[in-house]
C-alpha cells in the first residue's frame, strides 16, 4: 500500500543513524520493536491531550518518512508492523481526503457486511467526514482499545478496498488504464486489511510483539 503516498519529508541521515545502529537488522528491528511499545506504553500513561493530539497529527509536519525509517521494514504482524499500517492508513485519507471519501462511499453501498459501521465513518461519508475517522481511528490506538483500532482501520480497507473495485469495473470500458490502478489499490487494501485484522487477534491474545 506504500505507493499510495506522497511522502514529502526525507529522514536526515545523520540523525536517523543515532537510532539505526548501523546496518545491522537485528539491531534495526530491536529499535523498531523498542520505539513502538515506547509509544503506546507512553500514550497510555499520557493525560495530556495535546501530546495525544501532537502523535496523531506526527506525520503532518515530518511526512511518514520518518516513521518509515523506524517501521516500515518491521514484518506487518508486529506492533512497529500495525502502527506503520495505521498510520499509512491516515495518510492515505489526508492524501487525498475527497476521493477516498468517494470510494469509502460507494463500499458502504456496494458491500453487504458490517464492516462500514466497524469502521465508524459517518454516513454518508464525505471528506471532512473521512478525514475525522482517520484521526479517530488512530486517537483510539492510543486511547483506547488497540485491537479495536486495528478492527476499525481493518474495516476502512475493506469497504474502501470494495469501492475501488467497483469504481474499477465502470471504467474498465472506457478508462482501462484508470481500473487498472483502482483494481491494484484494492488489492493492496485488501492485505493490509488481512494484516490489521491478524494483528488485531495477537493484541487480543498478548502475542503482538
Amino acid at each position: 500500500m506504500t505507493e499510495d503516498f506522497h511522502r514529502p519529508t526525507r529522514f536526515p541521515t545523520e540523525r536517523f543513524e543515532a537510532y539505526q545502529g548501523g546496518d545491522d537488522p537485528a539491531e534495526i528491528m530491536r529499535v523498531a520493536h523498542d520505539s513502538a511499545r515506547a509509544l503506546i506504553d507512553r500514550a497510555k500513561h499520557e493525560s495530556d491531550d495535546a501530546v495525544i493530539e501532537r502523535l496523531i497529527a506526527y506525520t503532518d509536519t515530518n511526512g511518514v518518512d520518518a516513521l518509515a525509517e523506524l517501521w516500515a521494514r518491521s514484518s506487518p504482524t508486529t506492533l512497529p508492523g500495525a502502527l506503520w499500517r495505521i498510520y499509512l492508513v491516515r495518510a492515505l485519507i489526508r492524501q487525498d481526503a475527497a476521493g477516498v471519501s468517494q470510494l469509502f462511499q460507494r463500499g458502504t453501498e456496494v458491500l453487504r457486511t458490517i464492516d462500514a459501521a466497524v469502521a465508524g465513518a459517518a454516513i454518508p461519508t464525505g471528506p471532512a467526514e473521512i478525514v475525522a475517522l482517520a484521526d479517530e481511528i488512530l486517537r483510539g490506538a492510543f486511547r483506547g482499545d488497540f485491537a479495536i483500532a486495528l478492527d476499525r482501520a481493518a474495516a476502512f480497507c475493506r469497504v474502501t478496498g470494495a469501492g475501488a473495485t467497483s469504481v474499477a469495473d465502470d471504467q474498465e470500458g472506457h478508462n482501462p488504464e484508470r481500473s487498472s490502478e483502482l483494481t491494484r489499490r484494492a488489492l493492496r487494501l485488501s492485505t493490509t486489511a488481512q494484516e490489521l485484522t491478524a494483528c488485531a487477534r495477537l493484541w487480543r491474545s498478548d502475542s503482538l510483539e
